[in-house]
């Protein structure tokens, strides 16, 4: 038997998610049905699977699911989407709210037409936070070495409410970021995984940048990844602390004013459509008849 499940299909810079509203109504058991939802050919198809709950702590509580049905603790392009999800349904007509996430409360506000400015906290640059086991003490780990199937590469870490590795690149069409993302992402020096961004500035207002996604594989864009990139690449003395991230699937701005200060990270946010699919019960175990 089957159950027909309400979705929106959403993007943030071509990133895209599968929006579900668990707030107006009953949802089956999402864990198990992430990666079938997720498949791009025997689903909807979407780098991650994003679900709208009540929250105690804040206005709504976002969970955030990958590809492979792991969970995730922060995403960037997602709290965009999912605030234009609930703003466009009338869920809520405050231009700023706070969303709950495994990584904390995120306030997210409306920047314009299918704008969304994000207030992403201050970065996280103490190693044992992050988590990574590359470098001791308080951090920040820049530049430090890490041996791939016998490559040393150099690579600098930081979370943003999710952990990620950077690496500088001269090449970045060229950058081999399916063979070294997965080897990176399991990595032993990274007990929770770790997304792996691969970067090449281009001026001090502007880098690119292409994204090996935990628990996904390479998307076309990573907010959390992108602020990553930004806030590495002031340490290093590269960029100005206001600049412009070129991703794969678009642009996002990002501003760092201070060492002490909030990361913003500004993008866009679109609705793609809106559809059900019939869902097995067996694999989401709904046992309803």
């Amino acid at each position: 038997m089957t159950r027909r499940l309400e979705f929106t299909k959403m993007h943030g810079a071509g990133n895209d998610f599968i929006v579900l509203d668990g707030i107006g109504g009953d949802l089956p058991p999402i864990e198990p049905l992430a990666h079938l939802l997720c498949d791009r050919h025997f689903g909807i198809g979407a780098d991650q699977l994003l679900v709208a709950r009540p929250s105690r702590a804040a206005d709504f509580r976002m969970e955030i699911y990958n590809a492979d049905g792991s969970q995730a603790e922060m995403c960037a392009n997602g709290i965009r989407a999912f605030y234009k999800f609930v703003r466009d349904r009338g869920l809520t007509e405050k231009d700023e709210i706070g969303v709950e996430t495994l990584s904390g409360v995120v306030r997210p506000r409306w920047a314009g037409t299918d704008r969304v400015a994000v207030d992403m906290g201050r970065p996280i640059l103490e190693p044992s936070k992050i988590p990574t086991t590359l470098a001791g003490g308080n951090g920040p780990v820049l530049d430090a070495a890490i041996d791939i199937d016998g490559e040393i590469l150099r690579i600098s870490c930081v979370s943003m409410g999710n952990p990620h590795a950077v690496l500088f690149v001269d090449d970045l069409d060229a950058a081999p970021v399916a063979r070294l993302g997965a080897r990176i992402e399991h990595h032993r020096a990274f007990p929770s995984r770790v997304n792996v961004e691969f970067a090449a500035p281009v001026s001090r207002r502007r880098i690119r940048q292409r994204t090996w996604e935990r628990g996904t594989g390479e998307t076309l864009a990573c907010g959390s990844g992108a602020c990553a990139v930004a806030v590495v690449s002031i340490l290093r003395g590269v960029v100005d602390r206001s600049l412009i991230v070129e991703l794969r699937g678009g642009e996002l701005e990002i501003d760092w004013e201070s060492d002490q200060a909030a990361v913003i990270m500004t993008g866009p946010a679109a609705e793609v459509f809106r559809g059900q699919i019939p869902v097995p019960t067996e694999a989401t175990g709904d046992r309803r008849r």
